[in-house]
């Protein structure tokens, strides 16, 4: 006889089992088996919010695979995932089972654990507990929330607002903030300020930077040179000064570790330092929660990856600080363990943090077993763990004050060093292109003071004036988001994933460069929302409504007296709209959009004057398919244009202006421009050479998703001087640059090249950053040897269709499937000759067509014409039939029927 255990998925089965023994029969329910229909009437708030729930054929068949199990069974243990959507689903399995009586004489039991060990599996067997209610009445109220604004809400759009997809509960709300961001930046007017810094020497001869910071006896703010006029009296004040150390400020200071990944810290770090979606993350996770094979048996490399806690239990906490003291040294780790509280105020959802399930499997040991984004994941979760039980950081800090004779120009210059790294050692949060951490020391904002002392004397150097410009706020990149909505109270981090997707299936925004930004079907989504239905997508009333349903998972709300406060308001705002006007629908909307459609001319111009007409009013206009515009003279002028505001489809605005940036190292100027692929920076001008013959300037486009209003002349002489020299890489020794291409920014190594992500900057991208994207970098060829026959090499290519063999002129195409990496010589040389094909001479093919056809008889082209006007009436006679049967409506039977007479009648067209 066998007790049964219920899990969520397959991999986890098998591995349970194997943990369990013969004594249980471990079953995998895929997830939920039975849901809300979505159709109208699935909860019914008229009747206490009633649900009707249905289940597919894929739940009813792995019930009744549980049912099967169950016959002769005693204990009945439901083992779902340890959180709210587990607890529903061992809800949802025990209700089906008992409305098919097949629990009697059944002991059912609800046993959770954290991770897929043994240790942990069989303690959870030996300390089960009861469904927990209070979750399950949490989820129920969810559920019942999402269906009611999703099937209310959403038809009033599909009426009101033509081609709009949904609204959600939280999908709505998120898509605001990157709205509302959107509009931030548009408005923004970028403000101009100069910065002063001198180079200075101590009497040793050590050199460091000072800025700025008190002109005239008054200490400067940020805009107190707002022009180059300004900057160079500023610039001649401290050229004619002589200067001394005033202060020399030290103090000591440390810098804890940062606790243990919950869920949203998770997805943040991946997206900003691996680059992964939320979704990608969470989908890795859960692959190293599940498990890997490693040595014949399933483990599982992580605890559970939904979670808002950051305590870790006390075994892993012992466990990783014996690690640290035998693995790392004794001096890394603190005099007692670091303990972390949860700000999650619900505590059944507060579970242990995202951590290793055992710390001696470090990311090298296991690197074999994984795939290069699972290595990278495991490694992030594991040296985060890890590091928030080591000793903290320790940096000397040391500010600097230096003064003219007069104390009225003074100057300030800042550094940092390491006095003990600390976790450092091993996790830098602050560094994007970790895992690889670079020492604090490389942060370019971490410089190193000489010793000096008060009132040494100082030789002063250069003085530079920069200038500035104020940037309009950053839009979303999915980590900030997701950190946004958290501080705001927004959702729950185990569902940000899915919102952040659906909001990109809906076509309501686009990931650009990996930040949000916002599709004109968002922008009007959101302005219909905000204009009728504003408390609902209200980021207070919504992280109020969060809290609620908190309290209801916690057991200090009834979740059916939250819902009727909820629908009872809701229910009247829906009814508010039925008598809504199109007219008026358009008039909001129009009057909320307008800058962004119509963003004041350069000229000073009407930007809403119908250019077609010249009298009529640009506006908004709704059609079935949706949103345009559309000039107010209709039907008189029929001008439309599509829905985009200007420049959104391109990188220009039509809003730059060439300029003058400044003069190079020689004299010649610098300037910025527009030219027929793009901007970009020029340095000096067309010219003659010694013999008369023409010579160009030196020219650099500007990188995909730079901005020209953000381009310095400093930014600008880095561009011109590319390629530029990253570093050595510190395994092979050799040469890194990064470089502008025909296909963007990239790097390069001997033989390996890689393009630079869309947040990497090619002026200031790191060696740490450049060795991690070069490690998945390929070459294009690989020689795998010399030919039998000549000598020749035979080398592995790889091409537009794919990798391929090619000896001299001789190519032919890897078969699918076959890795190039681990193909042989004496492979290719026989796939080169049993299907190898010689590759024809450049240009030659193209020349043989010409002179066949220069070949052609001459009455053979005299025929052209005559036969061409011969068939010209009857093919312009046929063309308005033809057009009149492609244009009926594919209907079913119906359609076959009319499409009959269409034929026939297009036949008949050329005899009539």
């Amino acid at each position: 006889m066998t007790d049964v255990v219920v899990v969520e998925s397959p991999a986890k089965a098998k591995t349970i089992n194997k943990y369990l023994g013969d004594g249980y029969k471990v079953i995998a329910s895929f997830g939920h088996v039975r849901d809300l229909p979505a159709k109208d009437g699935s909860v019914r708030p008229e009747q206490d919010f009633a649900m009707d729930w249905s289940s597919e054929d894929r739940g009813e068949k792995q019930v009744r695979e549980i049912a099967a199990a169950l016959k002769g069974a005693k204990r009945l243990f439901l083992a779902t995932d340890p959180d709210r959507e587990g607890e529903a689903i061992s809800w949802h399995v025990r209700e089906m089972l008992e409305q098919k009586r097949l629990l009697k004489g059944v002991e059912v039991h609800r046993i959770t654990f954290n991770e897929i060990t043994k240790r942990a599996v069989q303690y959870a067997i030996e300390h089960p507990r009861d469904l927990d209610v209070p979750l399950i009445d949490a989820y129920l109220a969810r559920r019942a929330l999402d269906y009611l604004v999703g099937f209310t809400l959403s038809p009033v759009l599909w009426r009101k607002l033509p081609g709009s997809r949904s609204a959600g509960r939280v999908q709505s709300v998120a898509l605001r903030l990157i709205c509302e961001r959107e509009a931030e930046i548009e408005v923004f007017k970028p403000r101009e300020y100069w910065t002063v810094e001198g180079r200075f020497a101590t009497p040793i001869g050590a050199h460091f930077n000072a800025r700025l910071t008190h002109l005239d006896g008054k200490r400067l703010d940020q805009f107190d040179l707002p022009d180059e006029a300004a900057a160079t009296r500023a610039k001649a004040a401290v050229e004619a000064g002589s200067f001394s150390v005033l202060s020399v400020e030290k103090k000591r200071v440390r810098r804890n570790p940062q606790a243990p990944f919950t869920t949203s810290t998770l997805q943040q770090e991946a997206s900003r330092k691996l680059g992964f979606g939320a979704q990608a993350t969470m989908r890795l996770a859960q692959q190293l929660y599940e498990g890997v094979e490693i040595g014949g048996e399933t483990v599982g490399l992580i605890t559970y990856m939904r979670t808002d806690g950051v305590q870790m239990s006390r075994e892993a906490i012992d466990a990783i600080r014996d690690h640290v003291k035998g693995e790392i040294g004794p001096d890394y780790l603190p005099s007692a363990p670091r303990e972390y509280t949860s700000k999650a105020k619900n505590a059944q959802e507060a579970h242990e943090a995202v951590r290793p399930t055992d710390v001696a499997r470090t990311p090298g040991d296991v690197a074999r077993y994984l795939n290069p984004d699972q290595r990278r994941l495991y490694e992030l979760v594991w040296k985060r763990a890890v590091a928030s039980q080591m000793a903290s950081a320790e940096l000397d800090q040391t500010t600097a004050d230096i003064a003219d004779e007069s104390g009225r120009t003074r100057l300030r210059a800042t550094g940092s060093v390491i006095a003990f790294d600390g976790f450092l050692k091993l996790y830098r949060e602050d560094v994007d292109d970790a895992p690889e951490n670079a020492p604090l020391d490389d942060d370019p904002d971490s410089r190193v003071l000489p010793p000096m002392s008060e009132k040494d004397p100082l030789k002063r150097g250069e003085v530079r004036a920069d200038q500035h410009f104020t940037q309009p706020p950053p839009r979303y990149s999915e980590a900030s988001l997701v950190k946004k909505m958290e501080e705001l109270g927004i959702g729950r981090p185990s569902t940000y994933a899915s919102v952040l997707q659906t909001l990109q299936d809906r076509d309501y925004v686009k990931l650009d460069k990996r930040r949000f930004q916002p599709e004109d079907r968002g922008r009007l989504v959101t302005a219909f929302l905000v204009s009728f239905f504003e408390r609902y997508v209200d980021t207070g009333f919504t992280a109020a409504l969060e809290e609620k349903l908190d309290d209801i998972s916690g057991g200090r709300a009834d979740w059916r007296a939250v819902m009727h406060e909820f629908w009872d308001a809701f229910s009247v705002a829906v009814g508010a709209t039925k008598d809504l006007k199109i007219s008026d629908v358009i008039d909001a909307l129009d009057e909320d959009l307008g800058p962004h459609f119509f963003p004041p001319a350069d000229d000073g111009s009407d930007p809403r004057l119908c250019p077609n007409c010249g009298t009529g009013r640009l506006g908004l206009r709704l059609g079935r398919t949706g949103a345009f515009i559309g000039c107010s003279n209709y039907p008189e002028c029929r001008y439309t244009r599509p829905l985009i505001a200007p420049g959104a489809e391109g990188e220009d605005t039509g809003a730059f202006a060439e300029r003058e940036l400044g003069a190079g190292p020689d004299g010649q100027t610098v300037s910025m421009r527009r030219g027929p692929y793009g901007i970009y920076v020029q340095l000096g001008e067309p010219g003659t050479d010694a013999k008369g013959k023409p010579t160009k300037p030196r020219r650099a486009s500007l990188p995909r998703g730079m901005d020209p209003e953000g381009v310095t002349l400093e930014r600008a002489l880095a561009l011109l001087s590319m390629p530029r020299i990253v570093g050595l890489h510190p395994e092979t020794g050799e040469e890194i640059s990064a470089n502008l291409g025909r296909f963007g920014p990239y790097l390069k190594m001997g033989a390996l090249s890689k393009s630079l992500d869309k947040d990497d900057d090619v002026l200031t991208v790191g060696l740490n950053r450049a060795v991690t994207l070069l490690a998945d970098a390929k070459p294009r060829s690989v020689i795998l040897g010399e030919h039998p026959k000549d000598g020749a090499p035979v080398e592995i290519r790889r091409g537009r269709f794919g990798p391929y063999a090619q000896h001299g002129q001789l190519v032919a195409s890897l078969p699918r499937g076959v890795q190039a990496e681990d193909f042989t010589l004496d492979q290719a040389v026989a796939l080169l000759a049993e299907k190898g094909k010689v590759l024809p001479p450049r240009g030659g093919a193209r020349k043989a067509p010409a002179k066949r056809a220069a070949a052609r008889p001459a009455a053979e082209a005299a025929e052209k014409p005559a036969r061409a006007a011969a068939a010209k009436p009857a093919a312009a006679k046929a063309r308005p039939a033809a057009s009149k049967a492609k244009a009926t409506p594919a209907r079913g039977k119906a359609t076959a029927a009319k499409k009959a007479p269409a034929r026939k009648a297009t036949a008949k067209a050329p005899t009539g």
